[in-house]
């Protein structure tokens, strides 16, 4: 992506709150005039442009979920395969034993009864142990045919295991290449749109951004939706301050560090360096941890926006957030509504507050630079 192109995205609002901003007095007479027929509004440019970035997430969230199970189909068919060689070596073992056995049976057995052969025998205790010889002999060869005929079961189940493993995987691969193709494809979009753009429309959709979000930041805060600030537990401040750590680097989709990250890389990664590890997307961090009101929230904790739960960040305190927003952005402290809350979810449920707590100190640049994007570049 271009470096002017990049440029503009550092003035795009990525948020359906920020549409709010032009009912506010003073800025829809800031706006250039209205559009002539065929051009579309600023507040349509804004519309287009959030279900671009809405749709570039949640092709990366996808993407993402795939790129997990292509890992765990992998760490399985490298599973059975070991497995595989493992039996295929203890069934080369059983084979050998049995044709010991079989040699050993066929060289102490004889057409003569027990009972006649000890008749006839001279010494009639050597005869009786031949005989006990012989029956431990049978017992063993039950036994081997047994543990070979079992052996041979095994083996065939983890060839076929193996075969199915692979299968997936090969499938996984494939689908995980449409789903990046797709996701360069939306971020082309984004690109193609932003390149449409007069730096009159650019200057209007920043300002829709820094008027809608205060705007939807001051009514969460005065609602009375958040509570007054909760301490977090000892893993939630671990995973804030990882998260704090992070700042000012940059979004590149598909990635969880150390370098760059996407939104669900940088709050999976968090968590894991806090030592409790949570599923890799958005939309499976909503769907397996623990909900929680927003009144509850406390560090540590994630929120989730968008229906489809398509984005995600750690909540930080005081209404805060810190996230990696959108491709060209860098991880940043954003207010808590700088997207459509979706909900909460909490990490660690069962872990009981600190009794006392010291926030991560930030730098001054904590907050710099728009949520739709900055001027660092970003992989296509």
């Amino acid at each position: 992506m271009s470096g002017r192109l990049l440029g503009l995205l550092g003035m795009v609002c990525t948020t359906a709150l920020a549409a709010q901003a032009l009912l506010i007095p003073g800025v829809a007479a800031a706006l250039p005039e209205p559009p002539g027929p065929g051009e579309r509004s600023v507040a349509e440019l804004l519309t287009d442009l959030q279900k671009l970035y809405r749709e570039a997430e949640q092709a990366t969230e996808t993407y993402n979920a795939t790129e997990e199970r292509l890992k765990e189909r992998r760490a399985e068919a490298d599973r059975l395969t070991a497995a595989l060689a493992r039996t295929r070596l203890s069934l080369q073992e059983s084979r050998g034993a049995a044709g010991r056995l079989a040699r050993q049976q066929y060289q102490t057995s004889t057409d003569v009864s027990p009972y006649v052969r000890l008749l006839l025998a001279r010494d009639p205790q050597h005869a009786l142990d031949q005989g006990h010889v012989i029956d431990r002999l049978a017992r063993e060869r039950v036994e081997t045919v047994g543990r070979l005929e079992g052996t041979e079961r095994r083996a065939d189940s983890l060839a076929r295991r193996a075969r199915a493993a692979l299968d997936e995987q090969l499938t996984l691969t494939e689908r995980r290449k449409k789903e990046r193709d797709a996701v360069r494809r939306r971020l082309a979009d984004v690109e193609e749109l932003l390149a449409s753009l007069t730096a009159e429309q650019l200057t209007a959709l920043a300002r829709l951004e820094r008027d809608g979000v205060a705007e939807a930041q001051a009514k969460i805060m005065t609602s009375g939706t958040l509570s007054d600030d909760r301490n977090p537990s000892e893993e939630g401040d671990r995973a804030v301050r990882y998260a704090v750590r992070q700042l000012g680097k940059p979004y590149e989709w598909g990635a969880e560090g150390p370098r760059s990250y996407d939104c669900s890389g940088l709050t999976s990664e968090a968590w894991r360096a806090a030592g409790s590890p949570i599923p890799r997307t958005s939309q499976e961090q909503w769907a397996q941890l623990p909900h929680i009101p927003l009144a509850e929230l406390r560090p540590g904790d994630l929120v989730v926006y968008f229906p489809e739960a398509t984005h995600v960040a750690i909540y930080l305190g005081e209404g805060r957030v810190v996230q990696a927003p959108r491709p060209g952005a860098a991880v940043k402290v954003s207010p808590i509504a700088a997207n459509p809350v979706l909900g909460a979810v909490r990490p660690d449920p069962r872990e009981r507050p600190r009794s006392s707590y010291e926030p991560p100190a930030l730098p001054e640049t904590a907050t710099d630079g728009s949520d739709a994007g900055n001027d660092r570049p970003t992989a296509l």
